[in-house]
């Protein structure tokens, strides 16, 4: 059985070449090998378990060529990518708002009254776009996207913070998210923002796993 691991795992370090995370990736399929070998413990063939080893993670050549062409994703497009869609969606909501308390459209009303009946719905895709940022990160540059997740989080949620200062502080009259804004809407938006950053981190682990 350890034979046709080091097989595995020695074509797959030819095929790396100088990958810069090449012993972490090693190591992470090193520990999924294990964990197939013991599934298929009563597989007494070993070629027999290599397909299945193939099967599972794919081979060496295709595992290698996956993690070359993450390279080509850089990090600093991927976090300037999620901070500006963070800043985006702000951005849209906040003219929104704007556009909704300066004109009296009759489409834009509409609009606003079936955005304010559906908040819950809102947050929930709003978390899942946090779920999506750590997924991206995990899945494109996996062990080594811990510090570049870190860094996006916090550039990313700026404006989070900004709009919460404005309307705890009043600077943004309440009046203009009526009926949306109230003290439970409140409370609940500062205990979401507290989640996100975990969320953003099972999304990373998710994608890390996903990009095995």
């Amino acid at each position: 059985m350890e034979r046709q691991k080091n097989r595995f795992l020695e074509e797959l370090a030819k095929g790396l070449g100088n990958h810069q995370d090449k012993e972490e990736i090693l190591l992470e399929y090193a520990s999924h090998i294990d964990e197939i070998i013991i599934e298929f413990y009563e597989c007494s063939n070993e070629e027999e378990l290599l397909e299945r080893i193939v099967s599972r993670l794919g081979s060496p050549d295709e595992i290698a060529e996956l993690w070359k062409e993450e390279l080509s994703v850089t990090p600093s497009n991927m976090k300037w990518l999620f901070i500006l869609l963070n800043i985006l969606f702000f951005g849209g909501g906040s003219l929104l708002t704007l556009a909704h308390n300066l004109y009296q459209w009759q489409w834009l009303n509409t609009i606003w009254r079936y955005l304010t009946t559906i908040p819950t719905l809102i947050a929930f895709l709003y978390m899942f776009f946090w779920a999506l940022l750590g997924y991206e990160i995990g899945r494109g540059f996996g062990h080594g996207g811990r510090r570049l997740l870190k860094k996006t989080f916090l550039l990313s949620l700026i404006p989070n913070l900004i709009l919460m200062v404005l309307t705890v502080f009043q600077i943004i009259p309440h009046s203009w998210f009526a009926p949306l804004l109230t003290k439970t809407f409140i409370i609940a938006c500062i205990i979401f923002t507290f989640f996100l950053y975990p969320i953003s981190w099972i999304g990373y682990r998710w994608g890390r796993r996903a990009s095995i």
